[in-house]
C-alpha cells in the first residue's frame, strides 16, 4: 500500500468524552485551567507546546510550535528573539492565534488575541531560571536568519561559551517575551462519527458569550 493510501485510510473515532453548555465554566480561563490541569494530570507529552499563527506585513500566514510559559487573567506568555520571523510579524499585526492539541484527552483549545511585548522583568525573570545551556545558545542564535552551515552555528556558542566563562550570562536586548489578551476561545472535545463539541466564548464588552459551533 503506498504512503498516499495510508494516510486516506487512516480513522480515528473519539469517544473519551463530550463538552456541554451546561457543564463549562462560565469564564474562559478558568475552563482553560480546568483542562491545563487535566492534561498534566493525565502526563500528555508536551502539555506546555501551543502553536502560534501570526500574519505577515504580505498577509500570508505563518504557524510554528512555541511553549506557553506564564498564564494569568486571560493572558497568556511565551519567550523568543525578537529579530525572528514571528516577532517581525507581531510587530505589524499584533492578531494572533494559540492551538493546543492534546490528543490523548481527543482536544484542542484555540485562542485568539492581540500580543504585545512583556514587561522586561518578565523576560529577566524567565531568562535567569534557563538552562545555562539555553542562555548562551540564545546569544548564539539570531534566530530565523540564513546560516551557511551547522558548524557556523557551532562556532558561535564556542565563542560565547568562552566569553561568558565564569559569569552570569545576562539576557540579550533581543531577546524576550509577548503576552497574548485572549478576547475569543474555543474549546473541543472529540465525538464520534466525527460530529464534534465546540464550545466558543466570544467577548462582547466585557462579558464573554459562550456559544456552540457546528462541527
Amino acid at each position: 500500500m503506498s504512503l498516499r493510501d495510508e494516510i486516506k485510510k487512516l480513522r480515528e473515532d473519539f469517544v473519551k468524552g463530550h463538552l456541554l453548555e451546561s457543564e463549562v465554566n462560565t469564564d474562559p480561563f478558568k475552563q482553560f485551567e480546568l483542562w491545563l490541569g487535566q492534561a498534566v494530570e493525565s502526563k500528555v507529552s508536551e502539555v506546555q507546546a501551543m502553536t502560534l499563527c501570526t500574519i505577515s506585513p504580505e498577509n500570508k500566514p505563518a504557524s510554528r510550535i512555541v511553549y506557553l510559559r506564564e498564564f494569568e487573567n486571560n493572558q497568556f506568555w511565551f519567550y523568543g528573539n525578537y529579530n525572528s520571523r514571528k516577532a517581525k510579524n507581531m510587530e505589524t499585526n499584533p492578531n494572533v492565534s494559540l492551538s493546543f492539541f492534546w490528543p490523548d484527552l481527543e482536544r484542542q483549545i484555540r485562542i485568539e488575541g492581540k500580543v504585545v511585548k512583556c514587561d522586561p522583568s518578565f523576560s529577566d525573570n524567565y531568562f535567569n531560571n534557563r538552562p545555562r545551556e539555553s542562555k548562551i545558545g540564545s546569544w548564539s542564535s539570531n534566530q530565523s536568519s540564513e546560516l551557511k552551515s551547522r558548524e557556523e552555528l557551532e562556532n558561535l556558542v564556542a565563542e560565547y561559551t568562552k566569553k561568558f566563562e565564569g559569569k552570569e550570562v545576562p539576557r540579550p536586548d533581543f531577546w524576550g517575551g509577548w503576552v497574548l489578551t485572549a478576547d475569543y476561545y474555543e474549546f473541543w472535545q472529540g465525538r464520534k462519527s466525527r460530529l464534534h463539541d465546540r464550545i466558543i466564548y466570544s467577548k462582547e464588552n466585557s462579558l464573554w458569550k459562550i456559544s456552540r459551533l457546528a462541527p
